[in-house]
């Protein structure tokens, strides 16, 4: 099991199509993956779980995965946040 601190950089933060974009890119992997941010935790493989979060720009939280692509996962879905959800801010 591997964990990391991520910060949600882009200006929208985690709105539907990052949200679409992060469960779409977790789903391509066997791990379990769980994004934890205070005392709430969602399945990453979750469009509609994510979206509960409303994570706004600046929010930092917790990912955790858990399986036999941890490493491989971990490493993409940090890219993902790292750039922006390929958007502009």
């Amino acid at each position: 099991m591997q964990s990391k601190q991520l910060t949600v950089l882009n200006k929208l933060g985690l709105h539907a199509r990052p949200c679409a974009l992060l469960a779409q890119t977790a789903s391509l992997f066997r791990s379990s993956i769980t994004l934890t941010e205070r005392n709430r935790s969602v399945d990453a493989k979750s469009i509609l779980g994510l979206m509960t979060m409303a994570m706004p720009q600046g929010t930092t939280f917790t990912i955790t995965v858990d399986g036999p692509d941890e490493e491989s996962a971990l490493e993409h879905i940090s890219e993902l946040f790292a750039n922006r959800f390929g958007e502009e801010n």
